[in-house]
Order: structure tokens, then C-alpha cells, then sequence
């Protein structure tokens, strides 16, 4: 098992699912619940979330592949996608300032927008595919790599459980700062993912 490329693996579920910006969202979400109920929304979100994940994670691959699309393709539009949603990070509204504009608009729920699409983002959905290639990685990895995304997801869940403490450490602010970098971090893994897709189909040598 290449612990190198888990490593990557795990850091890259860690950008696009992206935890410390869910906080405001969650903060959002759950305002003017009593205490007690807080916790339950935290639950329920990164259990839909995880739901969602995991579905992709295991038949995503199949049904792209039931389309007839080939992995090398596959690959280049999930960087493509990724590289567009690290440019949103970056540049655009960062994902506590749009999300939570988002959730002062809507019912308090642990489906929208905490569920989806801040934790099970577009750009999640698509990295976890891609980091469980049936053709490129073996039972093991992929196995591996979904012990990594439930690692995330409890993760985040603790975060959210330690919502308010840590937006009052870092501010809105620190959070949107920290998305913004997470952002940086991600469209180096959408280059690679595109250079990786090329060199799939056979279009360049990263050897050289």
C-alpha cells in the first residue's frame, strides 16, 4: 500500500469536504435551537452527507462507466470540475460568506445546506470517485481510502459539536481565509488530476 499517496488522499478529502468552513453554516443553521438539539442536526447532516458519499463512492464509477465514458475522460472533467470549484474558493464568495447567506433564507434543516452542498459538495462527490478507481487502485486502497472519508466525516461531525467555541477563536473571517488557502491546495490536485487523466488516455508521458 502506498501510505504516500493515502496521505494525499486523505488531504484531499480534507479540502473539498472542507470542515472548518461547515462551521458558520452549522452555526446558521442551527440559531436559536435549544443546546440540546444541536447536536442531533450535527448528527443527522453528516449522516445524509455521509449517505451521499458513500453511494458515489461505490456505484459512481459503475454507472459512469455503464455510459460507456472512458476513465481517462472521466478523470480530466473531474479536474476540470475540481479546478472550477478551487477558483470559486479562491476568488468567489468563499464558503462561509455564500453558505451562510444561503442559510439565513431557509428553514432550519440538517439537509440544506449543511448536508448538501457544504459537506457533500459537488467537488467532494467527484474527488471520491476518482480516489476509488476501480481500474487504478485495488480493493485495499479503495478500502483504505473510505476508512479516510469516514475519518473526515467524523471529524467534521466533532467539529460541529465544537462549533461555537472555534468561530469565536478564528471569526468568520478566519474561517473565510482558511477556505480561500484550502482552495489554493485544491486546484493543485485538480491539475494533477487532469495531467493524471492525460496520461490514461495516453495523451502525455509524466515520466518525462
Amino acid at each position: 500500500m502506498d501510505w504516500g499517496s493515502l496521505y494525499r488522499d486523505l488531504i484531499t478529502l480534507f479540502v473539498v469536504i472542507d470542515p472548518i468552513g461547515t462551521i458558520p453554516i452549522f452555526i446558521a443553521v442551527t440559531a436559536g435551537m435549544a443546546p440540546e438539539n444541536r447536536p442531533k442536526v450535527a448528527l443527522i447532516g453528516v449522516l445524509i452527507a455521509a449517505i451521499v458519499l458513500y453511494t458515489f463512492l461505490i456505484l459512481g464509477q459503475l454507472v459512469f462507466e455503464a455510459l460507456g465514458l472512458a476513465l481517462g475522460s472521466f478523470q480530466i472533467a473531474g479536474g476540470i470540475i475540481l479546478f472550477l470549484f478551487a477558483l470559486q474558493m479562491i476568488f468567489g464568495p468563499s464558503k462561509p460568506e455564500e453558505e451562510l447567506n444561503q442559510a439565513k433564507s431557509i428553514s432550519q434543516s440538517a439537509v440544506f445546506p449543511l448536508a448538501m452542498p457544504s459537506i457533500a459538495s459537488p467537488g467532494a462527490i467527484m474527488t471520491v470517485i476518482i480516489l476509488t478507481d476501480n481500474h487504478g487502485h485495488s480493493v485495499l486502497e479503495q478500502t483504505a481510502t473510505a476508512g479516510l472519508l469516514l475519518g473526515v466525516l467524523v471529524f467534521t461531525f466533532v467539529l460541529l459539536l465544537l462549533a461555537n467555541p472555534i468561530l469565536k477563536l478564528i471569526g468568520t473571517s478566519g474561517a473565510s481565509v482558511i477556505s480561500r488557502v484550502m482552495g489554493m491546495i485544491l486546484s493543485t490536485v485538480a491539475v494533477d488530476a487532469i495531467l493524471n487523466g492525460f496520461a490514461v488516455l495516453n495523451v502525455i508521458d509524466l515520466n518525462h
